[in-house]
């Protein structure tokens, strides 16, 4: 069944950017946590690095009480040095089933932890980036859509099991639909690009009031689409089912994006004989962002 395309766009060049890198720092820094089960760490440091930004990717130990703590300890003092944080995908926990990424989640909970993401955000203007596995974290800490670590209530959105009960591992295409996020300032509305998703659980869900004010407001991102650009509930098209076909939804500011569907596995001759543009565009903007 064919629904409408949503469409929010930036009148401007580029969204506004208040921010400057810190004197002697060449490029923004961006922190890359893996978790017990996180598998796609070095796309995503690979696609920030070709964007030009500098990548750390920091292993998360969790064989005891006194190691998490530890890996708290370092998170924190690593984001404080950093401007982004990237939550990449995979598996983290062995994919729990009815909430991936709790693991992920109770780690980002922790004070020291919170605050860290807390300053990230709101003192030093830093950006989020969270897929597949890191976008299901971002929706549980409220990240996305609220732009801040809030208690989950009933009326709080959530990614379930795909529709048809089964993962779903295949190239979709995604149209951009708002471009008010720094995120997404080197795409158009209505641009479409081929991206792989990998996925049991990436079926966006959200009551209708709350649906409502993400479109008014520009959140909704991008959607599931054919090739033509025009998005639909058809699980051809939509691999999980996800309501209004949404792939990917921000902040209300545009600064924490959470999206399904793997941008980061990029890259020249990666697939054959697959026609369509990738959506590198997106690390583009991240790190221009920083850039006077």
């Amino acid at each position: 069944m064919p629904i409408n395309c949503i469409v929010k766009k930036n009148v401007d060049e580029k969204p506004h950017c208040p921010s400057v890198l810190p004197e002697g720092v060449a490029a923004p820094r961006v922190l890359i946590p893996v978790f017990p089960g996180t598998n796609c760490e070095m796309d995503s440091a690979r696609a920030m690095r070709l964007a030009g930004a500098k990548a750390e990717i920091m292993v998360i130990n969790n064989l005891s009480a006194a190691d998490i703590e530890e890996s708290v300890r370092v998170f924190a003092k690593k984001l404080g040095q950093s401007e982004i944080l990237f939550i990449p995908g995979g598996f983290s926990g062995g994919d729990e089933p009815e909430g991936s990424a709790k693991l992920i989640t109770s780690f980002m909970r922790n004070g020291m932890a919170a605050d860290a993401i807390g300053e990230l955000l709101e003192k030093r203007d830093g950006l989020i980036l969270g897929i597949c596995n890191g976008f299901q974290a971002l929706i549980k800490l409220g990240l996305v859509p609220y732009g801040k670590i809030v208690t989950a209530d009933a009326n709080a959105p959530t990614l379930t099991y795909n529709t048809i009960g089964m993962h779903r591992s295949r190239l979709v295409h995604t149209r951009c639909c708002s471009n008010l996020s720094p995120w997404l300032m080197y795409r158009e509305v209505g641009d479409v690009a081929l991206v792989p998703v990998s996925h049991g659980e990436g079926r966006f869900v959200c009551n209708d009031g709350l649906l409502a004010e993400l479109i008014a407001k520009g959140q909704i991102a991008t959607q599931y689409c054919n090739d033509y650009g025009m998005p639909s509930m058809n699980t051809s098209i939509n691999p999980n089912g996800s309501v209004m076909a949404i792939e990917g939804i921000t902040s209300p500011d545009g600064r924490v994006f959470g999206k399904m569907a793997h941008s980061e596995r990029c890259g020249k001759n990666l697939y054959k004989n697959v026609p369509g543009p990738d959506d590198f565009a997106i690390f583009r903007g991240a790190v221009d962002y920083f850039r006077k």
